[in-house]
C-alpha cells in the first residue's frame, strides 16, 4: 500500500485537505505558467510587428517605403510608366497591335466582360 507524503504528519484530515488542495493548485498554476510560456513564445512573431508599428520602421523598410511612395508619385505624374522612352512606347504599341489582330480586339487594358446566355429549355412532358 503506498502512502501519500503527508501521512507521515500528524495532522487533522481537515488540515491534509486543505494542504492537498494547494499542492493541486501549485501543479495546476505551473500548467498555466508552461502554456501561456509556449503561448508567448510561439506569437512572438506576430508580438514584434505589433510593436513595430508602435515604433519606427526599420530603415530599410522605411527606404523600400519611400521609393515605392516616390515611383507612385513619378507614376501619377508621367501618367503612366516612369521614365518610359520613345523606343519602348513603340514596341508596348507594336505588341498591343499584335494582341489585338490575334485576340479580336478589344481594350485589352481591361479585364474582359463575359456573357453567358441562358440556354433555351424545352419543356419534357411523361406520358
Amino acid at each position: 500500500m503506498t502512502s501519500h507524503w503527508l501521512d507521515e504528519y500528524e495532522l487533522g484530515s481537515g488540515v491534509k485537505h486543505k494542504i492537498m488542495a494547494l499542492h493541486r493548485l501549485w501543479r495546476l498554476s505551473s500548467l498555466l505558467r508552461s502554456a501561456v510560456s509556449v503561448t508567448l513564445r510561439r506569437n512572438i512573431g506576430l508580438s514584434a510587428v505589433v510593436f513595430n508599428k508602435a515604433k519606427d520602421l526599420d530603415p530599410v523598410q522605411k527606404l523600400f517605403l519611400d521609393k515605392i511612395r516616390e515611383y507612385n508619385t513619378k507614376s501619377k505624374a508621367a501618367g503612366g510608366m516612369v521614365e518610359a522612352g520613345p523606343a519602348y512606347q513603340k514596341n508596348l504599341a507594336e505588341e498591343m497591335t499584335k494582341l489585338q489582330r490575334l485576340y479580336g480586339g478589344g481594350d485589352l487594358t481591361k479585364f474582359p466582360q463575359f456573357k453567358f446566355p441562358d440556354p433555351v429549355l424545352e419543356e419534357v412532358t411523361t406520358k
